[in-house]
């Protein structure tokens, strides 16, 4: 493995390293969240997500989807960024302590191994249908449904760029 460039590299940690981690919090006394995403395309939705999610504990730990992952969920196309470039801009953010990519199509495993104090999710999410609700709940944490910021998305926006490179009124290249 090769040493860190960015001091954004020294936060995107192996499921080991995460674990090991958590574990430190938990003997400091500090309460761990934890949160999982594709994050294609970070936009100011994510950013105000992950502060939101961020101020129900002490430290953010982020999963998220491995490319195949994304692939498998999201369709052909996606992830329109590498998992590693990705997890670095997720990683370069100040309410974000950690990064851990994983491959299944839901973290449930990465739940399992953390075993987080609060579990987070977008609020456009039914409680019920929140992956680790249970786990998470049975461990004596808690789950929280954070506020979405209205109209952003990856998919709004990969839209929009489709329907402008569309657009008659485009200036052609020069």
């Amino acid at each position: 493995m090769t040493k860190p460039i960015l001091a954004a590299e020294k936060k995107v940690l192996s499921h080991s390293k995460a674990v090991a981690l958590r574990r430190r919090a938990r003997a400091s006394g500090r309460k761990v969240v934890f949160t999982n995403g594709c994050f294609d395309l970070l936009h100011a939705g994510h950013v105000a997500y992950l502060e939101r999610a961020r101020r129900h504990g002490d430290l953010l730990i982020v999963g998220i989807n491995s490319d195949a992952s994304v692939r498998r969920i999201k369709g052909k196309g996606r992830p329109l960024q590498a998992e590693k470039d990705r997890s670095l801009v997720l990683a370069a953010l100040a309410s974000v302590d950690a990064v851990v990519v994983f491959d299944g199509d839901t973290p449930i495993k990465l739940i399992r191994t953390l075993s987080p104090d609060v579990l987070a999710k977008g609020a456009d999410w039914a409680a019920d249908e929140i992956v680790g609700r249970e786990e998470v709940l049975a461990a004596g944490g808690r789950v929280v449904r954070v506020p979405l910021r209205p109209g952003a998305s990856t998919s709004s926006i990969i839209k929009k760029v489709v329907r402008s490179n569309r657009s008659p009124d485009r200036n052609p290249p020069r």
